[in-house]
């Protein structure tokens, strides 16, 4: 007796080949049938509460707050230039002389502002009491006008 050309490989893959096709038209029908139930546009619409998050009920009209346009603001403010008191003054915390540069503590707001030996109107001394005006530098604070502070 002969061989079958079919081996049970080939059964077994035909027989895939053909339950993927019975579950492919299956999942078909299902979608036909589930596509006239009329869920639409509402059923994917979500809405934001009061407190940001995402509901599926639409917000009370009753609640409605107007906002007048004027206070609608698109994109970040810009930063206004305060114009403060330009003069500060402070004490020298550290000053190194043979490199030219050192540190003065502003009184006011307690922070570390860079001195350079070029900003320096009279010689200035670890512990002195000066006055000068800050000027902003693509590396931070710079003191500038620098002067021991009349007592």
């Amino acid at each position: 007796m002969g061989r079958s050309q079919e081996t049970f490989n080939k059964k077994e893959n035909e027989k895939k080949k053909l339950k993927k096709r019975q579950d492919k038209e299956e999942k078909r029908e299902e979608r036909k049938a589930n596509a006239n139930k009329g869920q639409g546009l509402d059923a994917m619409l979500a809405y934001v509460d009061e407190f940001g998050n995402f509901s599926s009920t639409p917000p009370d009209p009753k609640q409605k707050v107007e906002i007048p346009l004027e206070e609608i603001r698109i994109g970040t403010p810009k930063q206004e230039d305060i114009p403060v008191d330009t003069t500060h003054t402070g004490v020298v915390t550290n000053f190194n002389q043979s490199k030219g540069y050192g540190f003065i503590k502003d009184q006011q707001t307690q922070e570390s502002v860079f001195v350079h030996v070029n900003s320096l109107l009279e010689p200035v001394k670890e512990n002195a009491l000066v006055t000068f005006e800050v000027e902003k530098t693509p590396k931070g604070l710079t003191a500038v006008n620098v002067k021991l502070a009349k007592k």
